[in-house]
């Protein structure tokens, strides 16, 4: 039972057409999501511009960024997905757009005192903010 559907990291990513399936959105991904796509994911984590900013240029390098013109690469866009996800379990567990943004920026004993945002900039690392998400929800010892 997947209880966070593709759909879901979709809409958080604001891709058009939605894929319905994990299989639809790895195709998208291995060729290269809009540049909006990121933007977007982040604009669902801050408010601020500058944090906005901030976050955008650790994942893709300011220079880099403004290179691309309409599409990132299939590893920039792995991030962006990664980025979506996380934000998108969060929002589920929490049931929350706010509960979710203040988790993800605020640090967390069970990752070392580090955001969970910090933690998830690498695919392990995403896991095991996701495993944390979920003993969470499920109320097992965090």
């Amino acid at each position: 039972m997947v209880l966070v559907t593709p759909e879901k990291i979709a809409s958080v990513m604001a891709l058009v057409p939605v894929p319905h399936s994990f299989a639809e959105l790895d195709q998208l991904v291995s060729n290269g999501l809009p540049k909006q796509a990121l933007k977007s994911s982040i604009e669902h984590i801050y408010n601020n511009s500058e944090d906005r900013k901030q976050l955008l240029y650790q994942i893709i390098p300011e220079a880099t960024y403004k290179r691309r013109r309409d599409k990132l690469t299939p590893e920039e866009s792995g991030r962006a997905e990664r980025l979506a996800r996380i934000y998108a379990t969060a929002q589920y567990v929490w049931d929350s757009e706010d509960d979710a943004k203040t988790f993800l920026c605020a640090s967390h004993p069970m990752l070392n005192g580090q955001t969970p945002l910090a933690v998830s900039m690498t695919e392990i690392g995403a896991r095991r903010v996701e495993e944390l998400l979920w003993r969470l929800y499920y109320g097992i010892a965090a």
